[in-house]
């Protein structure tokens, strides 16, 4: 343990004012409002939305980190024990959040530092959560600093495996309904939403110098990275966005009996996840899979129609 990980209490660059430190906090949980799937709805029991909204701000936080997409002013970086010029060092930010996660798991006085993992404490205790889903989406945002580039669909699954799946693991595990043949349905399911946000965000992933599409399929399909800096998509990128899609398609099939597995509320939130990642490909087909001009996204009636449809499909 570092010297900066094992000092106790409060001191002047581990603080920001607690007014600033919540307008912080407030913001990352505001962006799930802009997800393709609903994060913690209205219909599901006060618990279990608290919980999910702990667990998505973990989530946020670090992929924020992992993007550099954090606050201006360096705030998160004094929060979690670093000083202001070290929030743009990606990986010394994310040693420091696995590091307060250690805190979140840890009995020891003083806890953890972060607001948004303060927060998170309480679901981890009541649910009875493991460190290994928090420590799979902190190793994929450590991967994003080194690979830009994924050579097979195997490569990308096995990213998926770190940066998705232990989200849906999250989701059970919260709701008490984890079972071997249920994380293998979940997994199929987020593995598919991280496919089709991939989709979605060719071009701004590719401004961030990172490529999600397989390099097997790219010339596959002929495409070039210049293909993909285009304003527009030509037959070939839109044929291989095509290709990609069905993939993501197959997966929420693959995964959709989850739905049809629980009960009540649960069935629902679990509905609304499918018909999310369903809905974000009927958007990418209407644009004609010409996702270069910005990422096509589902309306929400779009949305409503599809959870319906799902749940009389896996009802």
């Amino acid at each position: 343990m570092s010297e900066r990980e094992a000092t106790p209490g409060v001191t002047p660059r581990t603080v920001a004012s607690g007014g600033a430190a919540d307008a912080q906090s407030r913001t990352v949980l505001d962006q799930a409002a802009h997800e393709n799937f609903p994060v913690a709805p209205f219909f599901l029991p006060r618990a279990w939305r608290t919980d999910l909204m702990a667990v998505y701000g973990f989530a946020r936080l670090v992929d924020d980190i992992g993007d550099g997409d954090l606050a201006p002013g360096g705030g998160d970086a004094v929060l979690l024990g670093l000083d202001r010029e070290q929030s743009d060092d990606r990986p010394a930010m994310l040693d420091a959040l696995q590091a307060d996660l250690d805190r979140v798991f840890s009995d020891l006085a003083p806890g953890p530092r972060h607001p948004l993992m303060r927060r998170l404490g309480p679901t981890v205790r009541r649910c009875r959560l493991t460190p290994e889903p928090f420590l799979g989406l902190i190793e994929a945002n450590r991967q994003d600093q080194r690979v830009a580039r994924y050579g097979t669909y195997d490569d990308l699954l096995a990213y998926c495996e770190l940066s998705a799946n232990p989200v849906g693991r999250l989701v059970l595990g919260i709701t008490g309904t984890t079972t071997p043949e249920r994380v293998r349905r979940s997994d199929a399911i987020c593995t598919a939403l991280q496919i089709v946000e991939h989709l979605q965000d060719v071009a701004e992933d590719l401004g961030r110098d990172r490529i999600y599409l397989p390099a097997e399929d790219l010339k596959r399909f002929a495409v070039t990275e210049d293909d993909l800096r285009a304003p527009r998509g030509g037959a070939s990128v839109r044929a291989l966005i095509a290709f990609e899609a069905e993939r993501a398609r197959e997966l929420l099939n693959e995964g959709a009996p989850l739905v049809g597995s629980v009960h009540g509320r649960l069935k629902l939130l679990l509905a609304g996840f499918v018909a999310g990642g369903r809905a974000a490909l009927r958007a990418v087909a209407a644009a004609d899979h010409d996702v270069l001009p910005g990422p096509p996204k589902p309306t929400k009636l779009s949305l409503l129609r599809e959870v319906g449809a799902t749940l009389r499909r896996e009802g």
